[in-house]
């Protein structure tokens, strides 16, 4: 593993689409976790790298690109997602020493966060996330798509195990952070078990977080690629019955039985499916308005 320094002219991104945030900050391009369903390796394009998940470069004057962005009078003070293409507690972040600072400077602003990682490493930055969660929303997420640790093994090698993402989730249950589990991709005859996304659900219900979030497999571009080899290789059976689904129109039939499941698994568990009323909730108590009603199924 390589990490590479580089310098970058902004730290927050604007994006598009429908998120609860309309920023996003990345400290590292390329990571090591090596999820074969990445949807990120487009992102080593520019740099003319193709070793996504052995060569990560690390922005090193992000701290100092941030506080110009917020401090500047046009600076909205909204969500800022931390992390969105690649992980920011990834094994070069235990070097580099990145988020700290980072951390400090949005307690400093007092600006709202969401945070995903596959790492327990973000347990070094504990009092950080706990004192900014008394100053502004935080949530912090960890994708999950399985509990079956064979499985998991091959899919996200790079990763802290299902188990130790669902203890760490479950550190936050003494602070005002938010938790969040991402079940995205369920991938199609892999992970898409009821008995799968039951164990997911359970762990996560047991872990005390408020949501679960889903998503069917997506390949496009490098991913794609990518995914399909790792199929083929190592679940040779699978892949000639998932391979029809990614051809077009085919996802169209298979979506509403696992849809079903994850309806029914859901109303189980009591997990909520949207956050974006989640971050307006806490907005209105900490301004002492009237709370937002929530529902399982809110789309958003």
């Amino acid at each position: 593993m390589d990490c590479i320094p580089m310098e970058c002219r902004t730290a927050c991104s604007r994006v598009k689409g429908r998120f609860p945030y309309h920023w996003d900050l990345n400290v590292y391009r390329g990571c090591t976790h090596d999820c074969k369903y990445c949807f990120a390796r487009y992102s080593h394009a520019y740099l003319e790298e193709k070793d996504f998940a052995r060569r990560v470069f690390v922005k090193t004057n992000i701290a100092e690109m941030l506080e110009k962005q917020l401090r500047s009078p046009r600076w909205d003070g909204t969500v800022v997602n931390l992390g969105g293409v690649t992980d920011s507690y990834q094994p070069c972040e235990a070097r580099e020493k990145q988020m700290p600072e980072i951390l400090r400077l949005m307690i400093k602003y007092k600006n709202p966060v969401i945070l995903s990682t596959k790492s327990d490493l973000i347990l070094r930055d504990f009092d950080l996330l706990d004192e900014l969660s008394r100053l502004a929303f935080v949530n912090v997420a960890s994708t999950v798509t399985t509990m079956d640790e064979d499985i998991r093994r091959k899919l996200e090698p790079g990763a802290a195990s299902s188990a130790r993402r669902m203890e760490m989730l479950g550190a936050f249950r003494k602070t005002k952070v938010h938790t969040s589990v991402h079940m995205m991709p369920v991938i199609p005859f892999l992970t898409d078990g009821e008995e799968n996304i039951e164990a997911v659900f359970a762990a996560a219900k047991s872990a005390g977080v408020e949501w679960v979030l889903t998503a069917l497999l997506n390949l496009r571009g490098q991913t794609r690629e990518v995914f399909l080899d790792f199929m083929e290789r190592e679940y040779p059976e699978k892949y000639r019955k998932l391979l029809p689904l990614y051809l077009r129109g085919g996802l169209k039939g298979y979506r509403v039985p696992v849809w079903e499941i994850i309806a029914r698994v859901r109303r189980k568990y009591g997990l909520y499916s949207n956050y974006q009323r989640a971050i307006d909730r806490d907005l209105a108590a900490r301004r002492g308005l009237e709370p937002v009603q929530l529902s399982l199924f809110e789309e958003g």
